[in-house]
């Protein structure tokens, strides 16, 4: 943690078991505060009014209204919280769906309460938690993609060349692997990638990665 304070964390499954199970993982974990539970997503939004958490541990599949539906209303209401989506679901396209959505995570059920832990911490300082997962999804997906292109209506402008690089970016590939196929050096491949992080307000590459697929830039 770059600096002690409290996480207060709210938990969205329509599973009591697993509600009591998370709970009981996360209650005693250091800076850690279990703000309240919702049922269904009927629930979770009506809660969300009267006590907003810094984390929310959300599950896809709910009665009422799903995953899906509700991380698209907070997202329009509220722009700060941290959502970790915790499902069953290990489908690639709901993963890239769910993060282009607003997630900042995307873990299973089956996740380890170490690494649900971790990516809280994870969320808190850097904005998202890229797992292998998520880092599949994504390759996957820009794998299908022949051409980058610049998404008009977002006011952050980049260059031809800044957006060849995030593409690169994108793919995992290192700074020493862009810069042979861009034919620039290491060090200028560093710089432009600390101004695209800039221009975007991204605090890290995972986020500055998920700015590009939310307005269309990897397309």
């Amino acid at each position: 943690m770059a600096a002690v304070q409290e996480i207060k964390v709210a938990i969205a499954d329509d599973h009591k078991i697993f509600r009591d199970g998370i709970r009981m993982s996360l209650k005693d974990r250091e800076y850690l505060r279990i703000l309240w539970e919702a049922e269904d997503g009927k629930d979770l939004m009506h809660k969300l009014k009267l006590k907003e958490p810094d984390i929310l541990l959300m599950d896809i599949r709910m009665p009422e209204i799903d995953g899906i539906n509700a991380i698209s209303l907070i997202r329009k209401e509220y722009e700060s919280i941290k959502i970790i989506v915790l499902t069953m679901y290990d489908d690639q396209e709901m993963i890239t769906k769910m993060m282009e959505m607003g997630a900042n995570a995307y873990l299973t059920k089956t996740t380890d309460p170490d690494e649900i832990y971790q990516a809280i911490l994870t969320c808190m300082n850097d904005d998202f938690y890229f797992n292998e997962l998520v880092n599949k999804a994504v390759l996957l997906k820009l794998q299908h993609k022949k051409t980058v292109r610049q998404f008009y209506p977002n006011p952050v402008k980049f260059t031809e060349k800044e957006l060849r690089i995030l593409k690169l970016i994108a793919e995992d590939k290192t700074t020493e692997e862009i810069s042979k196929v861009v034919f620039l050096s290491p060090r200028t491949i560093e710089t432009i990638r600390q101004n695209m992080k800039q221009k975007a307000g991204a605090k890290t590459i995972a986020g500055l990665v998920m700015f590009a697929m939310r307005n269309k830039l990897l397309e």
